[in-house]
């Protein structure tokens, strides 16, 4: 088995470049249709990657979650599933080259430095920090589907400012959808979110000894976590629309890609498995 996760750990950034590339021919050439035949590529990529998941917790008999490289395999797969389904859901096909290139970049990077790992701390191997971990992820590829939605509104709200109309006025969809994808991937990462915060703040302290409230990725996932709050309360009980709620939505995956930045470099955390 070792050899096809070998396989399919060498194959998979190249089923998302394809992706990516049948998604941004569709988007740049309007004379070319590849509605279906995109959301087919699509779909074989996330169910190879889906098989190549299984595989690597069946052979090294632990979630795939002990070390960065690992994680970022994960968060790629999350990403463009999230976004499959919004886009089965909404049938709005036409945004997803902006989101697959995160799955291409997180995969890449993954692929060239993963680790294969049989003997791992034997707490890597409860159920509790497997939800923990999947539903931040999760939540970090709703917060991405979010951003991405949110910086499309922004691009398209200058240009009708502006009045310069193009490609890009006539391929996205209209502000009103870009808003309401937005908060709703906003919603899905926000609920995700919160589920591995109280699981970070309830269980955590007695799963590892050296644990502290204080530790680098705490305090960073309580402040993206507080200002999605801050724009869901705005966004439902303040009646916040438009630009608001996605200037909110860009300042927390801000933090986030911030967070990201700081954890690959800070070591000195109980986060750090390895």
């Amino acid at each position: 088995m070792l050899k096809i996760i070998q396989f399919l750990n060498l194959i998979l950034p190249f089923l998302y470049i394809i992706s990516f590339s049948v998604y941004a021919l569709d988007f740049f050439k309007e004379k070319i249709n590849l509605g279906n035949s995109k959301r087919l590529f699509l779909l074989v990529t996330l169910f190879t990657h889906f098989s190549y998941l299984i595989f690597r917790i069946i052979e090294f008999d632990h979630p795939p979650i002990t070390n960065k490289f690992e994680l970022f395999t994960v968060l790629a797969f999350c990403i463009c599933f999230a976004y499959f389904v919004l886009e089965l859901v909404t049938d709005v096909r036409e945004t997803g080259l902006f989101i697959i290139i995160f799955s291409v970049g997180f995969q890449l990077i993954s692929s060239i430095f993963i680790e294969n790992l049989y003997d791992v701390k034997e707490v890597l191997r409860n159920q509790l920090l497997g939800i923990h971990v999947i539903s931040a992820l999760i939540g970090h590829a709703g917060i991405t589907l979010s951003a991405v939605y949110g910086t499309l509104f922004l691009i398209l709200y200058r240009k009708l400012k502006t009045h310069n109309y193009g490609l890009i006025f006539n391929k996205l969809p209209n502000l009103e959808i870009l808003e309401k994808l937005s908060f709703n991937s906003i919603v899905i990462g926000y609920c995700l979110f919160t589920v591995a915060i109280l699981i970070g703040y309830l269980w955590l302290p007695s799963a590892f000894p050296d644990f502290n409230y204080f530790d680098p990725k705490i305090i960073s996932a309580s402040i993206i976590w507080t200002v999605y709050t801050i724009g869901i309360i705005a966004k439902v009980f303040l009646k916040w629309y438009g630009r608001k709620v996605i200037i909110i939505t860009v300042i927390g995956f801000s933090f986030t890609l911030i967070s990201m930045a700081a954890s690959l470099i800070i070591a000195n955390t109980f986060h750090s498995f390895t």
